[in-house]
């Protein structure tokens, strides 16, 4: 049993002054520097994921520009996989899912933006793969949505597909939980 971390989209464009700003993203990325360093001291491999907005209507992660950078807090270290991508689930069109079957890990722990979109298409797509998920739900962000003339708030967004991934795709914890229990 092989353990990765996933990092998703933490990249500058999601926090203050950035183009798509995310609710509570400064906490999600603090959690997820704790999931880093802990994985990183045991050896586990480490995956960085980097939207880079490639449709000509991209209002954000445009290529060449400081918002497509991954925030410094999770930066890289040489030797860490990134994997870049330009659809939310991050196994598609990109070579993602040969990494993992090549290193024969099992166990994914994934953290990251939004946890409405990207966070969401990946998670699910890995569970049918075959993987075994989870996701640290504190150390994902999002934003407000709009329905017709209803705004939803970024915590309920959050919690209402945090709720949908538990136990059917991933066991959904908190970063403490995660590090207390695999890290």
């Amino acid at each position: 049993m092989k353990t990765c971390l996933i990092l998703i989209d933490i990249q500058n464009d999601y926090f203050p002054g950035g183009r798509m700003c995310l609710v509570e993203m400064e906490t999600a990325t603090a959690n997820a520097r704790m999931l880093l360093q802990a994985y990183r001291s045991i050896g586990s491999r480490i995956i960085h994921i980097q939207h880079i907005s490639m449709g000509p209507n991209g209002t954000f992660f445009l290529p060449e520009t400081h918002g497509v950078d991954t925030h410094d807090l999770v930066a890289p270290l040489e030797g860490e996989v990134r994997v870049t991508k330009n659809y939310p689930n991050a196994f598609r069109d990109t070579h993602l899912l040969e990494i993992l079957n090549k290193e024969k890990i099992s166990d994914l722990v994934f953290c990251g933006a939004m946890s409405h979109m990207c966070i969401d298409a990946t998670v699910r797509a890995a569970c049918d793969l075959g993987f075994n998920c989870v996701v640290a739900e504190d150390a994902c962000a999002t934003r407000d949505l709009s329905f017709y003339d209803t705004t939803i708030k970024a915590s309920d967004v959050h919690a209402a597909f945090m709720a949908a991934l538990s136990g059917t795709y991933a066991k959904v914890l908190s970063t403490k939980q995660i590090l207390k229990n695999n890290a």
